[in-house]
């Protein structure tokens, strides 16, 4: 410390002629007060330094753990909540009313049943439930209305007629039984099916759009409970 004195009382002598004497021990305590300012500083520097240090990695630890742990903003997702925004749902399945068949895309099935009526040459033991034959019933030809409701759009209807002579079907598949060959496509954009009977009568049926469906199987089936007298 007596080395800062001199030093100070030189700078003073040199840097002060013709000043008034320099108050030694003021100046000496001014840089006492100085060197403890600085060192005051540099500590609060460093504990600053050490909290932003421990800031930053709380903040990294935190976003690693949002990132690995499942969390968003707003909080953790429940498991529950997840898992069900990840699956997708299934609506329920449509029930089928008593006695009614509903097919894979949701529309009824036909059901056919024992024929209890006689008809005209054309006579079926199966018939489909509940439609009913119109009159007056021509002698080749069938039609059949569908049940609750009656209509003059043909095409709403089931026709049964015979003829000697096959019409031409699109979109046909055949199905071979009961030695007989049945082909179920299209006629005139309806849904249709026609077989040679052992009477070399040629059974033409044509059936309703936007009804029920009639699956190949049960096509076939009716087709094949028919004779022509």
């Amino acid at each position: 410390m007596d080395e800062v004195k001199k030093l100070l009382e030189g700078f003073a002598d040199h840097a002060a002629e013709g000043l008034p004497a320099a108050d030694i021990d003021a100046d000496i305590s001014r840089g006492r007060l100085a060197l403890r300012r600085i060192k005051r500083r540099r500590r609060v520097t460093g504990v600053l330094c050490v909290a932003a240090a421990s800031a930053l990695v709380l903040a990294v630890g935190n976003q690693v753990k949002w990132w690995g742990g499942g969390e968003v903003a707003g909080g953790p997702v429940e498991q529950g909540t997840a898992a069900s925004a990840a699956r997708p749902t299934t609506p329920p399945a449509a029930t089928p009313k008593s006695n009614e068949t509903v097919s894979a895309f949701g529309a009824s099935v036909v059901e056919l049943v024992a024929n209890q009526q006689a008809w005209s040459t054309i006579a079926c033991s199966l018939t489909p439930k509940g439609w009913s034959p119109e009159s007056p019933i021509t002698a080749n030809r069938v039609v059949l209305s569908p049940p609750e409701m009656r209509t003059a759009d043909v095409a709403a209807k089931v026709v049964l007629q015979a003829s000697d002579t096959a019409r031409s079907l699109s979109q046909v598949r055949v199905i071979d039984a009961d030695g007989k060959t049945f082909h179920i496509g299209t006629l005139d954009g309806r849904p249709a099916g026609q077989v040679k009977l052992p009477s070399q009568w040629w059974l033409l049926l044509e059936l309703p759009t936007g009804t029920v469906e009639w699956p190949d199987d049960e096509v076939r089936r009716f087709l094949d409970s028919c004779a022509v007298n």
